[in-house]
């Protein structure tokens, strides 16, 4: 029991050890790339929003004609 202790703190410090090794190598977006980015998504949110926003108006027109029709 001693032995499965300390061979998980020690995979635990091999994991942190390749999870720092890792880390190094990322390479990290510039600043204006960053910008690009943040704002191609602000921008397609918004486009996405819109759309969504209309085909929710359209649906509920219909089902509210479709519920008039009805009664």
């Amino acid at each position: 029991m001693g032995k499965n202790k300390k061979n998980i703190f020690k995979r635990i410090g091999d994991y942190l050890t390749e999870v720092k090794g890792e880390l190094k190598k990322v390479t990290w977006p510039t600043k204006n790339d960053l910008y690009k980015t943040t704002i191609a998504v602000i921008v397609s949110s918004i486009i996405f929003g819109v759309y969504l926003f209309l085909v929710d108006v359209f649906f509920s027109r219909v089902i509210n004609e479709v519920i008039n029709l009805i009664k």
